[in-house]
């Protein structure tokens, strides 16, 4: 049975930080591109980072460049988004997601930013 489980969402204060992870099991994690997506309150889900299987490559979209960080564990089937110097714009559900041909879709973890 594929699994992808978020944790580490909650609320924190604008200039916060917060480190989200996300545990696969029931596939061959290693082979996995990786990608964090979020979707905010009456916004379309969208792409925020991604990291290739060996995890040597990641791009990041624009607004959060400089201040997310994605990393990824494949001895621990586990990907990682450190978020650092949080706005109030990040507030969102993050989704953990997963593709090979198959994707794969977690079912999101709360981030709130406010103060």
């Amino acid at each position: 049975q594929v699994q992808l489980v978020e944790s580490g969402g909650g609320l924190v204060q604008p200039g916060g930080s917060l480190r989200l992870s996300c545990v696969a099991s029931g596939f061959t994690f290693s082979n996995y591109v990786m990608r964090w997506y979020r979707q905010a309150p009456g916004k379309e889900r969208e792409l925020v980072a991604g990291i290739s299987t060996s995890g040597r490559s990641t791009n990041y979209a624009e607004p959060v460049k400089g201040r997310f960080t994605i990393s990824r564990d494949n001895a621990r089937n586990t990907v990682f988004l450190q978020m650092n110097s949080l706005k109030p714009e990040d507030t969102a559900v993050y989704y953990c997601y997963a593709v090979h041909g198959m994707d794969y879709w977690g079912k999101g973890t709360l981030v709130t930013v406010s103060s």
